[in-house]
């Protein structure tokens, strides 16, 4: 092993001799690789392949002891750090150039206690982890739609997906989580213990820390549930809208429809002419009973004609990997989001001829709807910002090519500004790429000032800067 030239935050070199790197790889149960070593490539490679980053020195960590030895490790040496959990984030700040990437995909363990309905997970489970292990137990927590997604991301942004309506967000359910703080020291954060960083982590990022366990309430649910596709001719797209916002004015909580419009790739049940062509799809997943599934969800399956309908009893865990195939790693993703109270008329323009110009066939528009169980909790309960009942919008474009970088990128920037006016200024930090350092406080609203004080408090160096990132400056001695 040779001396290492690595980066610092301010894009400085810092040398770190060969005895000094022996002697943290000797103090790790885990793997420490730097360019050149088997494995290095792949720890670097993230799920955007926009991103290609290359760290100056990888901790593959195997527990809480190799996270305080890495971050320790950070501080003393003035590096630049990025943390990974599963790698899915959007801005690829789980990757830094030239620093130090703390790597916890190795951190997999889901253990459940199915009589006190709770599960503690580490940082580098996906969803597709949690889901497997709690579903052998008919108990659930709430979580995102793509089971690759990792889950320490998806909680610290937030979390929502087909059961929010009815459980409330991933942090709804998070009750005590272990963190590295930015001194390198172990701490517990939860309602009675570091209660000011147990909010921070509810929404507020990867600012304050590094979570080497999360504690979650369980729920029962499944093993089956109504779920499916209902798909429609793009033709009929503003009328399908239309009705579905009406229709989702007297859903219950158990009932989440969400919408996708893009080119229909060649799924088994979508008859062969209609491949590649614009469709609107209506995704649906009913949280409860399957006669009552179907009862709540005939007004939505009634809109228009469709194409077909799928919809009908799937187990859970199946379901939530049911848009894997379409969002695999290795292609190039950019994505533009926006919070809505409600979807206008003057939204739904937009949508349709935004649909009707896809500078690609994997391109697409994605609306949620997140209220129910998820808007029952104060917007200063959390970090989290946006806890009214509202649509949330995520314009994917996902492309093969370099040679199409611009088109696919100012196809979703401008249906971004376009949609801009009717928006309320709130974003989903895990939706939010690279690019949007300038949205962060308007991301969080009210909540900001209080973020600040927390990341003052934790983290006043702003070690973790690789994120979304709330940047707080150290208090003047004066002050």
């Amino acid at each position: 092993m040779n001396d290492l030239n690595l980066t610092t935050p301010d894009g400085e070199l810092a040398t770190v001799s060969t005895p000094v790197l022996e002697a943290l790889a000797a103090n790790l149960r885990g793997q420490m690789l730097h360019a050149g070593d088997a494995g290095y490539d792949e720890a670097r490679s993230v799920w955007n392949a926009m991103i290609d980053r290359r760290p100056g020195l990888i901790v593959r960590c195997l527990g809480a002891s190799d996270v305080i030895a890495a971050v320790k490790f950070a501080r003393e040496h003035k590096l630049l750090v990025a943390v990974r959990g599963g790698g899915h984030n959007i801005a690829g700040s789980a990757v830094c150039d030239g620093g130090l990437m703390i790597d916890l995909s190795l951190m997999k363990s889901v253990r459940v206690d199915k009589v006190a309905r709770r599960a503690w997970v580490e940082p580098g489970a996906i969803l597709a982890d949690v889901d497997r292990e709690t579903q052998a137990f008919g108990l659930a927590v709430p979580t995102g739609i793509n089971s690759t997604t990792g889950i320490a991301g998806l909680t610290l942004g937030g979390g929502f997906g087909w059961t929010a309506r009815k459980l409330g967000l991933t942090i709804d359910n998070l009750l005590s989580a272990d963190v590295v703080t930015a001194d390198g020291e172990l701490v517990r954060a939860s309602t009675t213990e570091h209660p000011d960083l147990f909010w921070a982590l509810r929404g507020g990022g990867g600012n304050f820390g590094v979570v080497t366990a999360f504690e979650f309430k369980l729920h029962k649910l499944g093993p089956q549930v109504l779920s499916g596709l209902v798909v429609h001719p793009f033709d009929d797209a503003k009328s399908v809208l239309q009705q579905y916002r009406k229709a989702l004015e007297d859903a219950p909580d158990e009932l989440t429809c969400w919408t996708v419009m893009r080119k229909a790739p060649p799924l088994p049940f979508l008859p062969a002419q209609w491949h590649w062509k614009e469709v609107l799809v209506l995704a649906m997943c009913y949280c409860g009973e399957l006669e009552a599934g179907e009862k709540a969800t005939a007004a939505l399956r009634a809109i228009g004609k469709p194409i077909v309908d799928v919809v009908g009893p799937n187990p859970f865990a199946g379901w939530q990997t049911a848009f894997d195939p379409l969002l695999q790693p290795g292609a190039r993703n950019y994505w533009k989001s926006h919070d809505f109270i409600d979807l206008p008329d003057a939204t739904i323009d937009i949508l349709d001829n935004a649909i009707r110009t896809l500078p690609g066939p994997e391109c697409e528009i994605f609306i949620g709807h997140v209220g129910g169980a998820a808007e029952r909790v104060a917007a200063d309960a959390t970090a989290f910002p946006q806890r009214n009942s509202h649509f949330v919008m995520n314009v994917h474009a996902r492309w093969r090519e370099a040679s199409m970088d611009r088109a696919c990128i100012d196809w979703a920037r401008g249906i971004y500004e376009a949609t801009r006016p009717q928006a309320v200024g709130t974003a989903y930090i895990n939706f939010m790429p690279a690019d949007e350092a300038d949205r962060v406080e308007a991301a969080y609203g009210g909540n900001y000032a209080r973020l600040l004080e927390v990341k003052r408090k934790y983290d006043p160096d702003n070690v973790f800067r690789m994120n979304q990132n709330v940047r707080a400056k150290k208090a003047s001695k004066a002050a």
